[in-house]
């Protein structure tokens, strides 16, 4: 045999042990762990809160034997609130060869790394950041960032539609006020919203009284606060994610402000906001995707678990990256694959019952809102730090009450 094939004994069994050696090699090679790049602001609470939410989801995915039969596992990265370490977080992410990259917090800094992302086409599910120029992209050049979706927050416009809903139904409808100031802070999302918000509030026949935009390192609300007083506004609707929100709840409460306000305050709705700001913020509405309520029967088991294992309830971006995960986890299993091309277009047919209501997806990848999808909620703190939804009426749980110096 030897003459014939031209190979010895050894030769054979070396061929053998080199086959033998590849077979496990590419077993290992189909069994390694599926890595979920995270890009979270971990200094603040909604950047903490991506990387435990998708903690949770991957814990349970991997409780039951993970996807395509592979584990899940994460590197995390801090993209701060600053465009260039943003861009070095996603930078030092895509190095590590992640899978797919969910997190994201500022519009600012996700609108920075884009570019990077698509270059690596790298599948990027952002959770927090809400311009509506993140997935906008897709439509102008789908082949070209068709790796970008937005699966864990509304964008800025959806908000717009549902801070409106929140003033003509429920300010309006039911407590009958018609005098609105707009205050917001210099970001690019808000600078997105208020002029939309403005436009359609004055068409619903609102009587916007005043708009008006501050830096996001303002410390002295005072004169600002007087500003709405004078103008003879009802209610103060401010858009609010960067800026000092305990400075702000503290200067409105000490000087008595005879004007309630609410609106989209992010800071304020940490879990510790009222203990924070030592009860002040009394009587603020601010929106929400997720408090503990039975949205779906998904949310108390999901607030549960995370406030069991992680000794704080969730914001709105611990939900998004819980889901998120389960999304991404959903799609692989129906794509069947790791193939990129599969993944993206099983994510676009996305439809599932989320912690905060449906998932399902727009043609530029952003999420969908409306009844029976996702939709804001309206949560104001009262007494004790307990967050009562005013607001839509099917998701109520609890009656509105006036700042204490107005009852």
């Amino acid at each position: 045999m030897s003459k014939t094939t031209g190979l010895s004994r050894r030769d054979i069994l070396g061929a053998t042990a080199a086959l033998v050696a590849g077979g496990k090699l590419a077993h290992a090679q189909g069994d390694a762990p599926i890595k979920i790049g995270i890009n979270a602001a971990i200094q603040v609470q909604a950047g903490r809160d991506i990387v435990d939410g998708a903690q949770l989801a991957m814990d349970e995915i991997n409780a039951k034997g993970g996807v395509l039969g592979r584990k899940l596992t994460m590197v995390v990265a801090d993209e701060t609130d600053n465009p260039e370490q943003g861009v070095s977080a996603i930078k030092k992410l895509i190095s590590e060869n992640v899978d797919v990259l969910i997190g994201g917090y500022t519009s600012g800094v996700t609108l920075a790394q884009i570019p990077h992302i698509v270059r690596s086409k790298t599948i990027a599910l952002t959770v927090g950041a809400a311009s509506p120029a993140i997935t906008a992209m897709v439509k102008k050049n789908y082949d070209r960032n068709k790796y970008i979706f937005r699966t864990g927050v509304l964008n800025s416009l959806h908000l717009a539609n549902g801070t409106l809903d929140y003033m003509t139904g429920f300010l309006h409808g039911e407590r009958g006020m018609n005098k609105f100031a707009l205050v917001g802070e210099s970001a690019k999302w808000v600078q997105d919203l208020i002029p939309f918000l403005k436009k359609n509030a004055q068409e619903a026949g609102l009587d916007i009284v005043m708009d008006e935009i501050f830096d996001t390192s303002t410390t002295n609300f005072s004169p600002l606060l007087s500003k709405v007083k004078s103008s003879g506004a009802e209610y103060m609707v401010v858009i609010i994610s960067h800026a000092a929100s305990d400075v702000l709840a503290k200067q409105w409460y000490d000087a008595r402000t005879p004007v309630p306000y609410g609106g989209i305050d992010v800071k304020s709705q940490d879990t510790d906001f009222f203990e924070r700001v030592g009860g002040k913020c009394i009587s603020e509405v601010a929106f929400n995707f997720i408090v503990r309520a039975p949205l779906t029967e998904k949310t108390l088991p999901f607030f549960d678990a995370f406030e069991q294992k992680y000794k704080r309830q969730p914001v709105y971006t611990g939900s998004g990256a819980y889901d998120t995960v389960y999304a991404y986890a959903d799609a692989v299993t129906r794509a069947g694959s790791m193939d990129t091309d599969a993944i993206i277009k099983a994510l676009e047919t996305i439809d599932m019952v989320t912690t905060t209501g449906r998932m399902q997806l727009d043609d530029s990848h952003d999420l969908k809102a409306g009844a029976g999808l996702v939709s804001l909620l309206f949560a104001q703190w009262q007494e004790d730090g307990k967050r009562v939804i005013v607001w839509p009426e099917a998701a109520r749980t609890g009656d509105y009450i006036n700042p204490p110096w107005m009852s």
